[in-house]
């Protein structure tokens, strides 16, 4: 079993800046791939980023291409999202997903992701 908690949400202005982390335990996490979704009040849940498990390979959602970074350090057992120029429309709870393995497909759908975070709220004030 793995389990992951975020961390490293809270409230910022509009084009402010942010960094997630997403720390892992019960087990390693390095061989898997890993990602971030956001859920809005009354929207469904989303992909914003993902990457593969060397770190080499990142994926983003074209609403946070530019702004968001994800990056992973396999020795802590942690991932992260550092958030640029954060936007209104970027607030939301954002919850950490790992796989059970590498996804070789289908990196930005919810349900190729077995182990989930509780979350962590993002409210960017205008």
């Amino acid at each position: 079993q793995v389990q992951l908690v975020e961390s490293g949400g809270g409230l910022v202005q509009t084009g402010g800046s942010l960094r997630l982390s997403c720390a892992a335990s019960g087990r390693s996490v390095r061989s898997t791939t890993m990602a971030w979704f956001r859920q809005a009040p009354g929207k469904e849940r989303e992909f914003v980023a993902a990457i593969r498990r060397n770190g080499g390979n990142t994926y983003y959602a074209d609403s946070v291409k530019g702004r968001f970074t994800i990056s992973r350090d396999n020795a802590r057992n942690t991932a992260y999202l550092q958030m640029d120029m954060l936007k209104p429309e970027d607030t939301a709870d954002y919850a950490c997903a790992a796989a059970t393995s590498e996804i070789l497909s289908t990196i930005s759908q919810d349900t190729a992701y077995y182990y989930w975070g509780q979350g962590t709220q993002v409210t960017v004030s205008s």
